[in-house]
């Protein structure tokens, strides 16, 4: 089962003080690279894989998406997203990814934000992900950068001139990682650039499109504290189509 941290009481609570926590969509800065990847919503049947607080449901809800399924393995954050709609057309569920069962053919769209990182067989999900659209389906991801799992710790060195360097460790190991992120124990599976696209041409899918993130100018000028984004990708975003 995916270790599910997003229900231990010390994680949850340092979680929900997170940006993205308490302004939805508008906190996450990766937002409208990752929206420029998504079809035209109307009409669609969409699943959200890991869904938390549900914000990416109601937007797409809102987005005129016909129905919504979000799913997550944490009750605590199935709560919270129930709690912030009452909306017919969105349902939430409890589902463990590592073990996930969607009908066949029936989305358009299924949607994940930084979630596909927890999941140890990440290749049977995209199967069933697979099977779960409908022929020119698309599948939209953002995941932590296989260069963002893999660092030395602490951290950032500084080389003989001066100059930043992000040293990394066993990149071409994969497997667990355990990082200390919210709380201690947290289990992250980290693998290769070309084992993810790989899993995805293997699975039957089209890659469309892959962004390995950074801020623009705009960004910086509003949120300088992600500058230290721009000496390493912390996210992947792809776009893969049945």
């Amino acid at each position: 089962m995916t270790q599910n941290i997003y229900d231990d009481p010390e994680f949850f609570g340092n979680y929900s003080q997170l940006g993205r926590s308490k302004q939805g969509l508008d906190g996450a800065a990766e937002w409208p690279a990752l929206r420029a990847m998504l079809p035209r919503m109307h009409g669609l049947n969409v699943a959200d894989l890991g869904c938390g607080y549900g914000w990416f449901c109601r937007w797409a809800r809102e987005a005129g998406a016909a129905t919504v399924l979000g799913l997550d393995v944490s009750e605590k954050m199935l709560a919270r997203a129930r709690s912030s709609s009452n909306d017919p057309g969105l349902t939430y569920a409890r589902a463990d990814l590592e073990h996930l069962d969607l009908p066949a053919a029936g989305f358009d769209l299924v949607y994940s934000s930084l979630a596909f990182h927890y999941i140890e067989n990440l290749r049977g999900l995209l199967d069933t992900v697979h099977r779960a659209l409908v022929p020119g389906g698309r599948l939209v991801f953002s995941i932590e950068h296989p260069i963002f799992m893999a660092p030395r710790q602490p951290g950032w060195s500084v080389d003989a001139e001066g100059r930043k360097q992000w040293p990394l460790d066993s990149y071409q190991i994969e497997g667990p990682r355990i990082t200390n992120w919210l709380a201690d124990g947290v289990i992250k599976q980290h693998r290769t650039i070309g084992t993810l696209l790989n899993h995805l041409i293997g699975a039957g899918f089209t890659i469309a499109h892959v962004d390995e993130w950074g801020p623009t100018d705009a960004d910086l000028a509003a949120r300088p504290e992600l500058a230290e984004e721009r000496e390493r990708p912390m996210m992947l975003l792809v776009s893969a189509t049945r």
